[in-house]
This record gives C-alpha cells, sequence and structure tokens, in this order.
C-alpha cells in the first residue's frame, strides 16, 4: 500500500483548518506563501512519539541528552561530522535564542554583528534588541559570499568594536544558497585575521536540494565559533521547539557562560518530537527532499510563465524562493523597518490585495532587499499552480 508523498497529503481544506500563525495571519481567501512553515503532515514517527508521550500525560520538565544524542547521529550519517559533542553542546529553547545568547557572550553592547544582506530578518531585530549594531556584508550578484565584502565589513566592525561577531547563515536564508567548502574557509581566515569569533545558523542545514552540506565546525579554523542546529524547520517542527547550541573545541567559554545565565531550554514535547524526526525520520526527509525538487522545478516554469519580467534564481537549499521582481514596474517598497516580516509594502502588499497571496516582503531583508520577494514553495502541487495564476492575473489586470 503506498502512502501520499509529504507534500501531497494535505487538502487546501485540511490547511485552512491548522491555527497556525501562517494560517491565521490572513484572512481565509488568502493563499500564505509567507512564513517558513511546510504544507505537510508529521511524519509518522513523530506523530507517534507524541501521541505516546500525551497519552502517557508526559508532559514534564525535559531532560535534553537524548535529543544531543539524537543531532549528533543525525550529524554523523548525513554529513560526516561527529563534532555534536555532550560537553561542548547546549540545548536551547530554538535556534534564534541560542544564536541571541551566543551574541550576547561573544560580544559587549555597542559592538558590531556582521551579517551577510539580504537575510533572515530576524538576524536585525535580535542583534538590536540585545544592544549590538548590524554591520551588513552584502552578498555578490548571484547571491554568494562576497568575501571582498565581508573583509570591509570585518574591518569596519573591528575598528568600531571590542569584540565584533560574524553572523553566518548556512545554507543562506532567503537566497538559498548553499554555501561552499572554499567560500566557508575564505570566511573563516578572515575572520581570524580580523579578531572576529562567528556564530552560524544552520537550521536549514538538513534542506539541501543539490550538493553537500558542509557544518562550519567541521572546517579548520572554526575552533572558535559556534553553530545552533535543529529539526525544527526540516521536519516542520516550529511549534515543538527544540535546538542544540554546539561550541568549536576552543570555545567551551560560551557554554560555560550560558550555562551560568539564565537561558530558556527546549520544551519537552519538542525534544521528544525532534529526537524521534533525528532518529527515525530519514525515508520521510528523502521523500520530502524529493518534492521540494520537484516543487522548485515546478516553479521555475510557472515564474516563466506568469510572471515575465521577474528573475528567479533556484537555489541548492531550503524550500524558499528569492524572487527579484524589480522589472514588473510595480510600486516600490516603502522605507519599512528592516527586520520586520510582519510589514508588508511595494510587491508584497499589491501581491496581498490584488492577488490575495501572501509573500514575505524583501525590504524586510535589509540591503539589497528592495524589489524582492521571498516564496515558500513547501506547498502542494495545486496551491502552488493556483498562487502563481492569480499573480499573474493580478499583473495581465493591472496592464489593462
Amino acid at each position: 500500500m503506498t502512502h501520499p508523498r509529504p507534500l501531497s497529503s494535505l487538502s487546501l481544506g485540511d490547511l485552512q483548518r491548522r491555527t497556525s500563525e501562517k494560517w491565521r495571519h490572513y484572512p481565509t481567501d488568502v493563499l500564505p506563501l509567507w512564513v517558513a512553515e511546510m504544507d505537510v503532515a508529521l511524519a509518522e514517527p513523530i506523530e507517534r512519539a507524541l501521541v505516546d508521550a500525551v497519552r502517557r500525560g508526559d508532559l514534564g520538565y525535559p531532560i535534553a541528552d537524548h535529543y544531543v544524542e539524537a543531532l549528533g547521529a543525525f550529524a554523523d550519517r548525513h554529513w560526516g561530522w561527529r563534532g555534536v559533542e555532550g560537553s561542548r553542546s547546549r540545548p536551547v529553547a530554538n535556534v534564534m535564542s541560542g544564536v541571541a545568547a551566543a551574541i550576547t557572550v561573544m560580544s559587549e553592547p555597542g559592538d558590531r554583528v556582521v551579517v551577510n544582506c539580504p537575510v533572515y530578518p530576524p538576524f536585525y531585530s535580535y542583534t538590536e534588541n540585545s544592544g549590538r549594531v548590524v554591520e551588513e556584508a552584502p552578498l555578490a550578484d548571484d547571491g554568494r559570499l562576497d568575501l571582498g565584502s565581508l573583509e570591509a565589513a570585518f574591518e569596519r566592525a573591528r575598528a568600531r568594536s571590542k569584540r565584533p561577531v560574524y553572523l553566518l547563515c548556512n545554507p543562506h536564508n532567503p537566497s538559498g544558497t548553499l554555501h561552499r567548502r572554499d567560500e566557508l574557509t575564505g570566511v573563516l581566515e578572515l575572520a581570524q585575521h580580523y579578531g572576529l569569533r562567528v556564530i552560524a545558523d544552520e537550521i536549514h542545514a538538513p534542506l539541501v536540494l543539490r550538493g553537500a552540506f558542509t557544518p562550519l565546525l567541521s572546517l579548520d579554523g572554526a575552533e572558535r565559533a559556534v553553530a545552533v542546529l535543529s529539526a525544527s524547520k526540516a521536519y516542520n517542527l516550529a511549534g515543538a521547539p527544540a535546538a542544540v547550541l554546539v561550541a568549536g573545541v576552543d570555545a567551551s567559554d560560551v557554554v560555560d557562560a550560558l550555562n551560568h545565565r539564565v537561558v530558556p531550554g527546549p520544551s519537552h514535547l519538542g525534544v521528544i518530537a525532534q529526537a524521534a524526526a533525528l532518529n527515525g525520520a530519514d525515508s520521510w526527509l528523502d521523500e520530502l527532499l524529493d518534492d521540494l525538487r520537484a516543487r522548485q522545478d515546478l516553479l521555475v516554469d510557472l515564474v516563466g510563465q506568469r510572471l515575465p519580467g521577474a528573475r528567479y534564481r533556484p537555489g541548492d537549499a531550503t524550500y524558499l524562493a528569492w524572487l527579484d521582481v524589480r522589472a514588473l514596474g510595480l510600486p516600490p517598497s516603502s522605507a519599512a523597518p528592516r527586520g520586520q516580516m510582519a510589514s508588508l509594502s511595494g510587491p508584497a502588499a499589491y501581491f496581498l490585495e490584488h492577488a490575495r497571496v501572501a509573500l514575505s516582503d524583501g525590504a524586510a531583508f535589509g540591503a539589497g532587499g528592495t524589489g524582492h520577494l521571498r516564496l515558500n514553495f513547501a506547498t502542494t502541487d495545486s496551491i502552488l499552480r493556483e498562487a502563481l495564476e492569480r499573480l499573474g492575473r493580478s499583473l495581465a489586470e493591472r496592464a489593462d
């Protein structure tokens, strides 16, 4: 007996009964392709683990040792990396809380935090809320790391900070860029030269569509860096959060400092769900990646058919598409604050009003984001087709 594919198991009606932010932020006539949540049912091992826990009344305080062990085994199987060790690992509530905690330990108020823009908006909000200052290092035109841009930003950060840090998104959100080993080695050499410590957000690591993921901490030169990883993005578990901060071999000071601070830990159900995913849902993940490749290919065709003039360069990782719509003649983005994902202007506001499709406003992703949209293609074939049909129809009506 065959079972439904991960991205084909739910109807629009099924999804509209969900109560998560993706399906409740906008009215029901809007197709939500914005926030990074997939339109999938849970993998069976995860569902079974959660149901069993609830039936046992197992809702107490978490012990996360087995979650760290599960992440270590997953990293060994998939990436050949054995760097997730208990003495250098610290369970945290979610990836961004781990990132924020690392920033507070590795820098001082007023110090610079270098980011590659355009980038995930909370990189701005979490950094600024911690009293640090974002220093932007734009990506190259093809969405890859620009080591020249990065070196200039490192030099500025070093001149303006006592303890600057570099916050890396690996793989990159929103472009879907999978950083190569040689690029990451170049990053680490620059960081060492300018005295910046590195924090890597690697939440999208399991979602590689083509190529191979390189964990930052697997490289020479990353001894004083830290990475934060989670199963939440790959297995659609944002509502059952958990993450692990992993320190390089010479970065135990970060874990030691966090152990003496009030840093929120993961939820018990998050630990149960994510350990079950990492230990028992490899085949489901393989099927999901096949589905995502197919959806990405479909999106390439649909953008060409429905949005002539828009530019889309498919990434090698994530289920996020970064669309350049500057040539479509749409109203420009306003000066909306970067880092505010729910704030829409320009093309995103236009398509929400006229096509009833919710996309993420590129302006929220920092320099280089204006005139772009982020689209989540981890949905059903029919929803993706209908969304692009609506976008194209709204443009045709505007031209009439």
